[in-house]
């Protein structure tokens, strides 16, 4: 029988932990509010997460505006914990010498993590050879002089809700493309990459994967996928691949889109695959459109939970009480950001509010 994993309520000066939920439920940031939630699944929460908005860059001259990244870890947090540390410090350090933000700015902030990252494993290689099948996908957006630079590798997703005009509805528009190999697209993408792999990907038990191991084909992280020196021993054999490989089999450059943001676009849902594998994009703006704005993020949350029991006919209630680990079997981590949009701060050139930096969390007795 699956043990119990309430615990009392706790408020700390960075959220709300309600045992395996943490929460931060209205807080302003630059362009207008947000509200914040991640729901523990594993036995170490993998997802991670943080909204930082302010400066980003490190001169007084550098562009201010709002920086939303979501990590979803797999085969461990170590990456997903390196990108949270290190990915924004980077794209400051490269906006200070561009003095700008822009597509490449974000992509050498991403290449810069890679390599930071693929470093670290090379660094702990014999100690910590688990490390070479350590990854994450990287979802991130920047929002600055009244554009949205979208940066995703992986299956992450960020939805847009614009209202139309004429209808009044609110319309979900989703603004990132995904990297999972069970998109054909991703598959085609796979195949005129490695035309002499004909097992670039494999069908295992109705899911694709590359290599016939892993879903996603872009991220940052997966050493062993991507140099040949970490394809073998003392790493375990689950990961090894029995044949050489010449040029990386996954990327973990970014697929980026640039969207101007226009006074019908309300607010943009940034998630974790977790959420989005209960939710469709539609359902998931038409709660925020008809919710109140605090505490929406746990509301989306507690829908996807809502949905993942009904596939296994079970009671809500009883999901919840399940723990970590055993709670994989029901649904994965979920994180989700929604950032609220008001056009005329998107619109403001300069900034009286205060720097902000939060973290996705919940406590260390939820790891125990």
């Amino acid at each position: 029988m699956a043990k119990s994993c309430w615990r009392p309520c706790v408020e700390d000066s960075l959220g709300r932990v309600d045992g395996l939920l943490w929460h931060k439920d209205l807080v302003n940031h630059a362009y207008g509010e947000f509200s914040m939630a991640v729901i523990q699944a594993n036995n170490v929460l993998e997802d991670q997460s943080q909204l930082e908005s302010g400066p980003l860059g490190s001169t007084s001259s550098s562009p201010q505006g709002t920086f939303v990244g979501v990590y979803d870890g797999h085969a461990g947090n170590e990456a997903s914990r390196f990108i949270s540390h290190n990915l924004f410090p980077n794209l400051k350090t490269i906006v200070s010498e561009h003095q700008e933000v822009s597509e490449n700015v974000v992509k050498k902030a991403f290449a810069a993590t890679e390599e930071g990252f693929l470093s670290l494993v090379k660094k702990q290689w014999r100690s910590k050879p688990h490390m070479a099948s350590v990854g994450s996908c990287c979802l991130v957006g920047v929002l600055c002089n009244g554009l949205l630079y979208v940066a995703n590798a992986g299956d992450s997703r960020v939805v847009l809700g614009r209202e139309n005009r004429g209808t009044k509805e609110v319309e979900a528009i989703q603004l990132s493309k995904e990297h999972n190999a069970n998109i054909e697209s991703v598959r085609d993408e796979l195949h005129s990459l490695h035309p002499n792999d004909p097992q670039i990907v494999v069908q295992k038990h109705k899911v694709w994967r590359v290599k016939g191991i892993i879903q996603v084909s872009r991220s940052i992280g997966d050493a062993y996928l991507k140099r040949t020196e970490f394809n073998r021993e003392p790493l375990t054999s689950k990961y090894r691949l029995t044949e050489p490989f010449y040029k990386p089999i996954l990327s973990s450059e970014p697929e980026i889109t640039v969207h101007k943001l226009r006074p019908q676009d309300q607010f943009l849902i940034f998630a974790s695959d977790g959420l989005w594998e209960h939710l469709r994009n539609q359902d998931a703006v038409d709660i925020v459109r008809n919710f109140p704005r605090n505490g929406i993020a746990k509301r989306l949350v507690k829908a996807a939970l809502q949905e993942a029991a009904k596939k296994r006919e079970m009671r809500y209630t009883d999901l919840t009480k399940i723990s970590q680990g055993v709670r994989r079997h029901f649904h994965d981590d979920i994180t989700v950001i929604v950032l609220f949009i008001d056009s005329y701060l998107i619109n403001r050139r300069s900034f009286s509010s205060c720097p902000i930096s939060v973290r996705g969390r919940v406590t260390s007795a939820a790891n125990s």
